[in-house]
């Protein structure tokens, strides 16, 4: 293989190590997202359960205070009643019997309210016990996503520096000049940083590459970069080229069988 397949080929490895590591980083910025959505809808549940837990303090309040009434009312009733039987005036008989006849309407209007509120009550009541059961699960489901998080951050921390090693290692006997140049591009572009040219067209951005640079190329004697994406760029034929020896080579080369080797003898 000449240097330039070479130095081609361990770019094209640099940049399968740089997926992984891009791949690895987005887990580690994702994955806290995940658990934080979470989060939210267990809080907005909690937030819930206290406005309904207000709303029944209010109501049970409210049934408190008719209840009161209730019984003042028809306290208030019953005197009037007994009242009534010693009143010898017409017209003071009447004047209370019209008072007599409001109070009975306030208390049935006053017994109708309770048994609104207390329908409302019992609603609600059945609201808070639903979203306490949903409020309860998301609580076990963001215990477990959270000790998750903590072993997929540590998982993926162990996997990034290896795979940052790896990114050094595989770098090192690219040039300096192109490794600084597939840097640069890296740091500017998306995935992927270096690219095949297929049929005189950059695969990166699929802008037909220039005859002039097209030929250059096809010669292999050095890395070219797009001229559309700034990408770094080869001949796809190159690689397909070498394969076709490799495999020829390897048809070409004499098979050893067991039965030629005498394994039995000494080497003395």
């Amino acid at each position: 293989m000449s240097l330039y397949l070479e130095q081609i080929k361990q770019l094209v490895e640099l940049q399968h190590v740089d997926d992984k590591i891009y791949a690895v980083k987005t887990e580690l910025e994702e994955a806290p997202l995940q658990v934080e959505t979470l989060r939210e809808r267990f809080n907005e549940e909690e937030a819930k359960i206290a406005r309904i837990n207000d709303k029944l303090q209010h109501m049970h309040e409210q049934q408190k205070r008719l209840d009161m009434d209730l019984e003042d009312e028809t306290a208030r009733l019953k005197k009037s009643k007994s009242k009534l039987m010693q009143v010898s005036n017409s017209k003071e008989y009447q004047a209370m019997s019209k008072e007599m006849d409001n109070m009975e309407r306030s208390t049935k209007n006053h017994e109708e309210e309770r048994i609104a509120l207390r329908e409302e009550i019992s609603i609600q009541e059945d609201l808070l016990k639903e979203a306490q059961a949903v409020r309860d699960e998301l609580k076990i489901d963001l215990a477990t996503k959270e000790e998750s998080l903590i072993e997929r951050i540590n998982a993926a921390n162990q996997e990034l520096e290896k795979l940052t090693a790896i990114h050094k290692e595989t770098g090192k006997d690219v040039p300096n000049r192109i490794l600084e140049r597939y840097e640069f591009i890296h740091r500017r572009l998306e995935h992927p940083v270096i690219v095949p040219v297929k049929n005189s067209v950059c695969t990166g951005c699929n802008i037909a590459i220039p005859p002039q640079t097209f030929i250059e190329i096809q010669r292999g004697q050095q890395i070219w970069s797009c001229p559309n994406c700034q990408r770094l760029i080869y001949w796809a034929e190159h690689f397909q080229d070498q394969h076709q020896e490799e495999k020829k080579a390897k048809q070409n080369k004499p098979q050893v069988f067991a039965e030629d080797l005498n394994l039995g003898e000494s080497l003395n």
